[in-house]
């Protein structure tokens, strides 16, 4: 059993905690980092990364059925489904190792294991090769989160996948069901549904991605009918009968009524757990609520240096944010006044076809909280790029304080959204009034200009609806 001492140990080696000790070496700290899987963790091997790359795929192969409209020719399309599975398995592995190479630019050891935490200041990791103990004033939980299995819908890589299995997909499935229409379910039924999958959407809320705008939402499921997806909204699965060889019976309950379908694949989206078992977070006095950590805006978990970023620390379950709180975290270890994370500024972006992204208040939850609210609205089809590129399903929605002209929250739908959403973005974060962006010149022509108008429209000032 071997002892180091490090200014500063990470344990989890995903977008919160490699750029947590990326940024802890900047400062001068001797790092060190806990990783017991992979480096760059579920966003860069099993999530964010590899699912945009099959989605990519999907969306090449959604155009070239489209040739014609562009007055071009595309004879005999096809996906060869392994390659595409392949080349998105390449483009994480690229990454993955990238952050191998940040790691030892930023002379920060690694140690591949498994940790956990005997006492206050100290980690133990379990590795192929024996124990080691490491010792440090500050250590960052960064252990992120995996998904969560209802009972009787466990996935069994076969029948019932989740999604690591929906990302190297053994098969093309015929008849999908998904459970769950949060961002990974419904980008995996995107992704399925274009590719030729009969697909079914099941969620128990009133409707679906339920995180964002109504308005939106309704915007984003009358798309996905019109692209052939049967959407089950207030709907539950109470129970799957798995056919080896055959398929799965779902037994769906809506409207009081219990009815059953058959399926050859289902996927189960239905959320995250936070991963704080077998740490030892107990013993320390760690406060978790619901399998996550309890922290204060700075990350502080309560316990003398002990600091918690990431998926495992809350809402939102967004690799931005985690990536962000661990500078945040460095910076203040270091010695730094860091500002603390508002989560109201933080854009959420869905990469399903059409895209979704938002960020702030939606229109309901800024009525709630007592707001007296303009708002503005502008549709994709009174753009020129837009209708230039071929994309005029959309819409761009702004949300304002009718007394202060404060933007509270932008909500988008359609083509390349999760880029545009950061320009709304740095709005909340200068705290621009709707006058500082009516005063912005957006470029022409520009799939932006539509965030512009939507600015007009909430001030009755709109100039091309």
């Amino acid at each position: 059993m071997g002892e180091q001492s490090f200014d500063v140990v990470v344990i989890g080696a995903g977008p919160g905690g490699y750029v947590a000790a990326i940024r802890a070496a900047q400062l001068g700290q001797k790092v060190a980092i806990v990783e017991r899987e992979h480096l760059g963790g579920i966003c860069l091997n099993w999530g964010c990364i590899p699912t945009k790359a099959l989605l990519r795929s999907a969306e090449v192969f959604h155009l070239m059925h489209r040739a014609k409209e562009f007055g071009l020719k595309a004879d005999g399309i096809g996906y060869d489904l392994p390659a595409v599975v392949a080349r998105s398995r390449g483009v994480a592995k690229q990454l993955s190792g990238g952050i191998g190479h940040l790691m030892k630019k930023n002379k920060v050891t690694v140690f591949m294991g498994a940790a956990t935490l005997p006492k206050a200041g100290a980690v133990e990791v379990k590795t192929d090769k024996g124990t080691e103990v490491l010792t440090a004033k500050n250590i960052i939980l960064a252990t992120g989160a995996r998904a969560r299995e209802l009972p009787g819908l466990e996935a069994d890589g076969d029948l019932v996948w989740n999604y690591k299995h929906a990302l190297v997909a053994p098969r093309m499935p015929k008849k999908l069901l998904v459970i769950g229409s949060g961002a990974i379910g419904i980008e995996f039924a995107s992704f399925f549904n274009t590719l030729g999958a009969e697909t079914t959407v099941v969620e128990v809320m009133d409707r679906i991605l339920p995180v964002e705008d109504a308005e939106i939402s309704a915007f984003a499921r009358k798309q996905f009918v019109k692209q052939g997806m049967k959407i089950l909204e207030k709907a539950a699965v109470k129970q799957l009968d798995r056919k080896p060889g055959v398929g799965v019976t779902a037994h769906i309950e809506q409207d009081g009524k219990v009815t059953t379908a058959e399926f050859d694949t289902v996927i189960s989206a239905v959320g995250i757990v936070g991963n704080v078992e077998n740490l030892g977070l107990e013993a320390l006095g760690v406060k978790i609520d619901r399998t996550h950590v309890v922290t204060d805006e700075f990350c502080r978990t309560g316990v003398p240096g002990l600091f918690a970023i990431g998926d495992i620390a809350g809402a939102p379950w967004l690799a931005h944010k985690a990536s962000h709180e661990g500078v945040m975290v460095a910076e203040l270890i270091a010695g730094g006044h860091p500002h603390p994370i508002k989560p109201g500024s933080i854009a959420g972006c869905t990469y399903c076809h059409p895209q979704v992204a938002s960020v702030g208040l939606t229109e309901a939850k800024a009525k709630e909280q007592g707001y007296s609210v303009k708002v503005g609205r502008f549709p994709f089809i009174g753009n020129g790029k837009a209708i230039a590129l071929g994309e005029p399903e959309g819409l761009v929605k702004t949300v304002f304080d009718a007394k202060t002209g404060e933007l509270l929250g932008a909500h988008m739908v359609g083509a390349e959204v999760t880029e545009l959403i950061q320009g709304y973005v740095i709005g909340r974060t200068l705290e621009t009034t709707e006058e500082d962006l009516m005063n912005t010149v957006f470029p022409h022509p520009t799939l932006s200009e539509m965030m512009h108008e939507a600015v007009l429209d909430a001030y009755g000032r709109a100039l091309h609806i």
